[in-house]
C-alpha cells in the first residue's frame, strides 16, 4: 500500500471538504440532474451544475434550486443553505433563448417560476447564503441579491445587462434595489456595466469578500457560526427581519415588541436566558452534531 505524504493528505482532505465538491453518500442530483445537493454539519449544499449553459436559470433549473430549497426545510441538521456554482459563472441569468422561443403566455410562467424561487430564499426557515466565484449576471445576480448572505472571491462581477438586449431587468431590480443604495441599482440597471466584487462590497450587495482559493473557508466559518445558534430562534427571526422591512418604524417596533416576547418564552430562550445566567454555552433543543473531516 503506497504511502501519502502530509503535504498531499492535506490537499486530498482540502477538496473533500470543499463547498462545491463535497457530495458523500447521501448526494442527490436535482430531477433535471442541473443541481447537486448535499448535507453536512449543519450546511445543505447547493451546486448549479449546467456549465454548458453557464448556469443559466432556465425553467428546469429554476425548479431543481427550488426543490432543494424546500426539501429539507423540516430536517432540524439543516442550519444554513448555501448555493454555488461549477464553472466561471456563478449564473448568467434567464436562458434568452428559451425566452425568445416561448409567447407571452410562456415568458409570464417563467418569470413567475422566478419569484416563486425567490420568495423561497425569503421563507427558507434558515439562512440562505450565496457563495459565488465568477460571474453573476441579470437573474444570476438577482439570485445574490435575494440570498440573506452572499460571499464572493476577488475576482467577481455581479451585473444586470439585460438593458443591452432590449430586456429591461425588471424582477432582478427589485431584490437589487433592496440591496444596494438606489443610485447603485440605478447604475446597474440603466447601463447594464458590471460592478466589482469591492463594489459589490460596499454597495451591501455581498457580505464578504475573500481571495481565490478561500471561499470555501469563508463560507464554512459563517455556516459554523450559524450552526451553533438555535434553530427555532433564528427561524423567528430570520421571518421578522423581513416583515419589518416593508413596515413603517413605529410599526416595525411594535411588531418586534411582539416578536420579542414571543422569543423569550420558546424553550430556547429560556435556556439562552438560563446560560447566560449560568456562564456556561446554552444547550440547544437540536443540537448540530460535527463531523470532521
Amino acid at each position: 500500500m503506497a504511502c501519502v505524504s502530509v503535504a498531499a493528505f492535506r490537499k486530498i482532505s482540502t477538496q473533500i471538504t470543499s463547498v462545491r465538491h463535497i457530495f458523500t453518500s447521501t448526494k442527490s442530483l436535482g430531477a433535471h440532474g442541473l443541481t447537486k445537493a448535499n448535507i453536512r454539519n449543519g450546511m445543505k449544499s447547493i451546486v448549479m451544475c449546467d456549465t454548458k449553459t453557464r448556469n443559466c436559470l432556465s425553467v428546469p433549473m429554476m425548479r431543481d434550486l427550488i426543490e432543494d430549497i424546500t426539501a429539507d426545510q423540516n430536517n432540524s441538521g439543516v442550519r444554513c443553505i448555501v448555493l454555488s456554482a461549477e464553472g466561471p459563472v456563478f449564473s448568467s441569468g434567464h436562458n434568452l433563448k428559451e425566452l425568445a422561443g416561448r409567447g407571452k403566455e410562456g415568458c409570464a410562467e417563467v418569470f413567475a417560476i422566478c419569484s416563486t424561487l425567490m420568495n423561497s430564499i425569503i421563507d427558507a426557515p434558515v439562512p440562505v447564503m450565496a457563495a459565488v466565484d465568477g460571474v453573476a449576471a441579470a437573474a444570476g445576480c438577482q439570485l445574490v441579491a435575494a440570498c440573506d448572505l452572499a460571499v464572493c472571491t476577488k475576482g467577481s462581477t455581479f451585473s444586470t445587462p439585460g438593458v443591452s438586449w432590449g430586456l429591461f431587468c425588471s424582477t432582478p431590480g427589485v431584490p437589487l434595489a433592496r440591496a444596494v443604495p438606489r443610485k447603485t441599482a440605478a447604475h446597474m440597471l440603466f447601463t447594464g456595466l458590471p460592478i466589482s466584487a469591492e463594489v459589490a462590497l460596499r454597495a451591501g450587495l455581498v457580505s464578504s469578500v475573500v481571495d481565490e482559493g478561500k471561499l470555501d473557508e469563508e463560507v464554512a466559518g459563517i455556516v459554523e457560526s450559524i450552526s451553533k445558534k438555535s434553530r427555532e430562534v433564528m427561524a423567528l427571526g430570520k421571518k421578522f427581519f423581513y416583515q419589518q422591512i416593508e413596515m413603517d418604524i413605529r410599526s416595525a417596533y411594535r411588531l418586534g415588541e411582539t416578536v420579542m416576547v414571543g422569543n423569550i418564552g420558546l424553550p430556547d430562550g429560556q435556556e439562552g436566558l438560563k446560560s447566560f445566567a449560568e456562564k456556561r454555552k446554552p444547550k440547544w433543543k437540536d443540537e448540530v452534531p460535527l463531523q470532521r473531516a
